[in-house]
């Protein structure tokens, strides 16, 4: 009998133990540098405009919009299988940074650049919960 195929799950680093810390708090976290205010994603040791390395860990308001965006309809293993087609798409945040995640509680054609979007977490587990975004006039869970 042969197991079924596990996703992909994220590796926790020094630089990223307080994101997934926040995310299975199901807080977004992005660091803010104290010495230019800039706000980043992905975590990183240095600020990426000024090279301080003193950084803080700040709850993001979760709201951004697509910038760009792709529907995945051939899944990259099988254990992806059960979810295509699905969104993956860069979002930028409120705050500045873009990130990476899927578009989640609404149909892909629905999908757009431009679109405003909020963040909703995918528990994986009691302590894996991974940031998706839904579109911003969904009511949240």
């Amino acid at each position: 009998m042969s197991e079924k195929p596990m996703k992909s799950w994220p590796e926790r680093t020094p630089e990223t133990a307080a994101y997934w810390a926040g995310c299975a708090r199901h807080e977004l976290l992005i660091q803010r540098c104290l010495v230019c205010g800039l706000h980043q994603f992905y975590p990183r040791l240095l600020c990426t405009a000024c090279s301080a390395r003193t950084l803080e860990w700040v709850r993001a308001a979760g709201r951004g919009v697509i910038k760009s965006f792709t529907i995945v309809r051939r899944a990259v293993s099988e254990a992806y299988a059960p979810d295509v087609p699905y969104v993956v798409a860069l979002i930028e945040l409120e705050e500045g940074p873009t990130m990476m995640s899927n578009v989640v509680g609404c149909d892909v054609g629905e999908v757009r650049i431009g679109l405003p979007v909020q963040v909703v977490f995918d528990d994986w587990s009691k302590d894996v919960s991974i940031p998706k975004f839904t579109p911003a006039d969904r009511p949240v869970a």
